[in-house]
């Protein structure tokens, strides 16, 4: 298909027919998700129906929580001739298992307030003494929290 026979889209085009924000495309493009959209003369950009598709892909892809840069590698592994679907498939799992130990830790502090809650209603009746508050002070011991996927530590 020739240039000439092609339709193309403007940003606000684009962003209607992929159901994502013009900022989006954006900020896809700048971070190289997209080829470089061909531009008007008078600078405005043009999306092909392809481009539309990725920015498809994308906005499903960030609905099951990978993040911009696994959508980077799965479209260079596309875009290099690879299927990517074994490397879609890793980072699915790679996320599963980190949903399932947030999930672990989350039940985890669910039952150390619970055991605060406990605490706080004996600590009432019983009347002690406290530098700040007693339902705090004389919960159990601190939560152990797992890393998130990310490196940081998630909250006790």
């Amino acid at each position: 298909m020739t240039t000439a026979d092609q339709h193309f889209y403007t940003v606000s085009q684009a962003a209607e027919q992929a159901g994502v924000t013009r900022k989006a495309i954006r900020t896809w493009e700048d971070k190289g998700l997209l080829p470089p959209a061909e531009r008007t003369e008078a600078g405005y950009r043009l999306f092909t129906a392809d481009d539309i598709a990725v920015l498809r892909f994308i906005r499903q892809a960030k609905t099951l929580g990978l993040t911009l840069a696994e959508v980077g590698d799965i479209l260079a592994l596309q875009r290099d001739g690879a299927q990517p679907c074994g490397r879609v498939t890793q980072l699915l799992d790679a996320h599963i298992t980190q949903i399932d130990r947030t999930l672990a830790d989350l039940r985890q502090l669910r039952r150390s307030l619970l055991a605060a809650r406990r605490t706080a209603d004996e600590t009432r009746r019983a009347g002690g003494d406290a530098v700040v508050c007693q339902i705090i002070e004389a919960s159990p011991g601190p939560l152990t929290v797992s890393r998130t996927a990310n490196g940081r530590r998630g909250r006790p």
